[in-house]
């Protein structure tokens, strides 16, 4: 396993291959990443880097997180996050990482958050399929029975039913890198990517 980076979505756009064949990509803008703690499986009980992001004055950042990041450096940083990999010790508290990590080409898994919907129904939660539209149906939208009744007389729990749609973490597996622009710290991913405009990703290699 090796180490990623954080970063926020720009938005969409397309490109063209060789072939002439339109490509949907994802720019994303990555953070300049510090190594912020290394664990290892003596200490830890697993091996992995703890890098932080998201630059901030000492101002602003609060006592704990003020006195962890004093052992990495003199720089503020608001979020922190970790990455497991197998040989900790390539890496040095304050090392700075940016996009030189990646390589194109490479596949990446993407996490993050998906766009909120707020409160939906069945057919457009789950996918269902609707009742009758003639006239008498009674049963265009509704959710239909929902259990049993003496037996077990209640409803099972994770019974698929109307609720909050979306605003949850999604992993996006295997998207690939198709271009990167080192001077900008900009990657151009294939393919969507969860969220909106500034949503924060998580960039982590495939191994």
């Amino acid at each position: 396993m090796s180490i990623g980076l954080f970063g926020r979505k720009i938005g969409m756009t397309q490109i063209f291959a060789d072939d002439g064949t339109a490509v949907s990509v994802t720019l994303v803008q990555a953070e300049t990443c510090q190594v912020s703690q290394i664990k290892t499986v003596d200490t830890d009980s697993y091996n992995a880097i703890q890098v932080s992001f998201a630059e901030q004055p000492l101002s602003k950042i609060t006592k704990p997180q003020l006195g962890h990041l004093k052992k990495s450096g003199t720089k503020g940083f608001k979020y922190s996050g970790e990455f497991q990999i197998d040989d900790p010790n390539s890496y040095k508290l304050g090392q700075m990482l940016d996009v030189n990590v990646f390589s194109t080409g490479q596949k990446v898994d993407i996490t993050g958050k998906s766009i909120g919907k707020g409160f939906a129904g069945n057919q457009k939660r789950h996918n269902f399929s609707r009742g009758p539209m003639t006239h008498g149906s009674k049963n265009h939208r509704l959710p239909g029975s929902i259990g049993a009744g003496s037996t077990p007389g209640r409803v099972y729990p994770g019974k698929k039913m109307a609720g909050q749609l979306g605003n949850k973490m999604i992993t996006i597996k295997n998207s690939e890198i198709l271009f990167i622009s080192a001077p900008e710290n900009i990657l151009v991913l294939k393919g969507s990517l969860p969220g909106k405009k500034d949503n924060l990703l998580r960039i982590a290699p495939v191994d």
